[in-house]
């Protein structure tokens, strides 16, 4: 390792650091309403930060940087870990701002994100990132989105300023299990991770209630009449009780005189795929655990790119597992928004994804027993589950039965998309083609529809064969 921190311009530590921080995922949306105000420069609003795309396809609408990539752990996996010799930089925090400032006013991002490899020890790292967050909230009077990676191991104090001072928190959990962690990442325990994950999230909750806002409260287990707060006056503290015990966070006066909510953008975390041996269900299943016990706005997950040589990371070369993250996200979304559970989606006996089907799909032709719905008598529940068929084609239909029979011409109005969902579904008891229900002839046309999309996917080039009469078309 060779540091040159000293000797580098401000444009050759962009240059670093923001190449360090291409591993962080941090394309969300801003999750907040906050409009320009007078003196003030930029604002949020709840569609979220515009997207621009690199070269090499990563998203860029913040600008996404590290604050240093010098670091005392040696995490396995981290280009950043102290035992690989690279060049290392520091930004100040009023380069940071100065940064920040001047690619907004150029129109090149909308907010920005924050990260840093561990410089001497968490409270350092964690009190020289808050600085840069209140100089910029203060001094150059920044309104814009922030996202804020906090460092497990900081103190209670340092969190919350962050918090106060970000629109969005967030602490990376990277591996889902301790075992991985020890292996890994060695500095690291999950307890670490876990217990300040745990404190955001009731302190969100808690000012949520001090400002009316409450609809979360039950999930996130805080008990309404031991919240003590006179927001943005005289508290010095927001005390609540959780699941977990007392949950005690300072606020320093000069941050909560801001009069700011605490993250309302939201906490989210990040858990690396394929550096360890988890599988899907272990690492759907702990996303779920998270959901519930954290209210978190998103996991994300990021593929592991093999960047270090080390006898428990897979070899340098491997490719990334990009269709594995597409369909964990996949599946993501239909625990967050469709109903579906982790225990439903894969099992212990069968713990991996389809690369050939959609995890919807997939659960669809594991339990046929469900099918054919009949589109005009179905719950609302029972149509959301329909290979197909989403949110708004569930309003859709719903809306459209009140004045008549729904047929499958109506469907392709309401862009339904028959092409999965014409497998699953009757229209007064008639299905648009005499076909059979079965797993393999249902599997057979599904995976003809999706070869090339999953195909691109992987990153593989798609070839075209001559089709043959007798053996495309056979009857199976």
């Amino acid at each position: 390792m060779f540091d040159i921190a000293t000797k580098l311009s401000i444009n050759e530590k962009l240059t670093i650091l923001s190449d360090a921080a291409k591993y962080d995922v941090a394309c969300t949306s801003s999750g907040v309403d906050r409009r320009g105000q007078k003196g003030m420069l930029g604002n949020s609003c709840p569609a979220g930060v515009c997207h621009a795309f690199a070269a090499d396809g990563r998203c860029i609408s913040l600008l996404k940087i590290l604050m240093t990539n010098h670091c005392a752990y040696d995490c396995k996996y981290c280009k950043s870990r102290k035992s690989n010799d690279i060049p290392r930089a520091t930004f100040t925090p009023d380069e940071i701002c100065q940064l920040t400032i001047e690619f907004y006013k150029r129109n090149y991002i909308e907010g920005l994100f924050l990260s840093s490899g561990i410089l001497q020890n968490p409270n350092y790292t964690m009190e020289k990132m808050v600085e840069t967050l209140r100089l910029l909230r203060t001094k150059y009077h920044f309104n814009g989105y922030i996202h804020v990676k906090a460092i497990p191991g900081a103190s209670d104090e340092l969190l919350y300023s962050a918090g106060l001072l970000a629109d969005r928190i967030s602490i990376n959990m990277e591996l889902p299990t301790q075992a991985s962690l020890t292996t890994l990442a060695p500095n690291k325990n999950m307890n670490n991770i876990i217990k300040p994950m745990n404190q955001i999230s009731g302190t969100i909750a808690a000012h949520r209630m001090a400002i009316g806002k409450s609809a979360r409260m039950e999930r996130a287990g805080i008990n309404k009449h031991l919240i003590h707060s006179i927001w943005g006056n005289t508290t010095e503290r927001i005390e609540a009780q959780n699941d977990s015990g007392n949950l005690l966070i300072p606020a320093e006066r000069k941050d909560a005189q801001l009069q700011r909510s605490f993250a309302a953008a939201g906490q989210s975390t990040q858990m690396i795929i394929g550096a360890s041996n988890e599988t899907d269900f272990e690492l759907i299943r702990t996303t779920q655990n998270l959901y519930q016990a954290f209210d978190l706005k998103r996991v994300f997950y990021s593929g592991y790119i093999p960047i270090n040589e080390d006898r428990d990371l897979p070899a340098i070369g491997t490719p990334v597992p990009m269709l594995r993250e597409h369909r964990l996200y996949q599946a993501d979304w239909l625990m967050r928004y469709y109903g579906f559970y982790a225990e439903e989606l894969l099992s212990d006996q069968n713990p991996f994804f389809d690369n050939q089907l959609d995890p919807k799909c997939f659960w669809a032709l594991t339990h046929l027993e469900n099918f054919p719905v009949e589109i005009n008598s179905a719950p609302a529940e029972t149509l959301l589950r329909v290979p197909g068929i989403g949110p708004n084609g569930v309003k859709k239909i719903l809306s459209a039965r009140r004045y008549g029979t729904v047929n499958f011409e109506m469907l392709k109005k309401m862009h339904i998309v028959l092409k999965r969902a014409q497998y699953f579904i009757t229209c007064g008891g008639k299905m648009i083609y005499q076909m059979p229900i079965e797993e393999r002839f249902i599997r057979n046309q599904l995976t003809d529809l999706e070869r090339t999309k999953v195909m691109e996917i992987e990153g593989q080039n798609v070839t075209y064969k001559q089709m043959n009469l007798f053996q495309d078309f056979a009857v199976r």
